[in-house]
């Protein structure tokens, strides 16, 4: 059996839903943020994603957030941010 990866659309679609879920970590407050479990490199790209004014230079930290969300398991922090909706 040869394996299966996932096709270039399914990788596109992933990473546009951790790009989306990273603009929920920009719009979360303060004290929300905190407790989330996230490594010191996403939580300095999302502060400083709150800072940024230009379109372009947020929508460009935006795709990094998105980058660096690639590389951790996003599943218990989609979990957390379940529980904080609610």
């Amino acid at each position: 059996m040869d394996d299966l990866k996932p096709s270039k659309s399914a990788r596109k679609r992933e990473y546009i839903a951790l790009q989306k879920l990273g603009e929920e970590l920009i719009a979360l407050k303060a004290s929300d943020l905190d407790r989330l479990p996230l490594d010191d490199n996403l939580r300095d790209a999302v502060l400083e994603a709150r800072q940024m004014k230009a379109h372009g230079a947020l929508r460009r930290q935006k795709q990094y957030i998105g980058k660096l969300m690639r590389h951790i398991d996003p599943e218990p922090l989609r979990a957390e941010m379940a529980k904080l909706r609610r």
